[in-house]
């Protein structure tokens, strides 16, 4: 049987003081080409170590009410990514209700 694979590339152009000026990715497996992107969030697990890895990163024009989106957007992704790894029901709707308090006092929600 054949090992499958699937490739996630990341090219960032930065400014001559290393400051992200575009973000570009590609997940050929999801139907993406070379995408613009204003923002990214990336960590991996490092088992040996026992932490997480991150590197987070926006273009020098990510408009700040478009990153307390992100943000909102992300959190409400991880909870939802931590019910589905833990099942955990009662800390998922404790890390909801903090989503929902964060939209409330960045008034996100109209």
């Amino acid at each position: 049987m054949a090992n499958l694979k699937s490739e996630i590339v990341l090219n960032i152009e930065l400014d001559e003081n290393r400051v992200p000026e575009k973000l570009k990715w590609t997940a050929e497996d999801g139907g993406i080409k070379n995408e613009d992107a204003k923002a990214m969030m990336l960590s991996v697990w490092d088992s040996k170590k026992q932490e997480s890895l991150r590197i987070d990163l926006w273009t020098k024009d990510m408009p700040v009410d478009e990153m307390k989106v992100f943000f909102h957007q992300t959190l409400v992704a991880m909870s939802d990514t931590f019910n589905r790894a833990t099942q955990d029901e009662r800390m998922t709707a404790t890390m909801k209700d903090f989503c929902d308090y964060f939209a409330e006092k960045l008034e996100l929600k109209k």
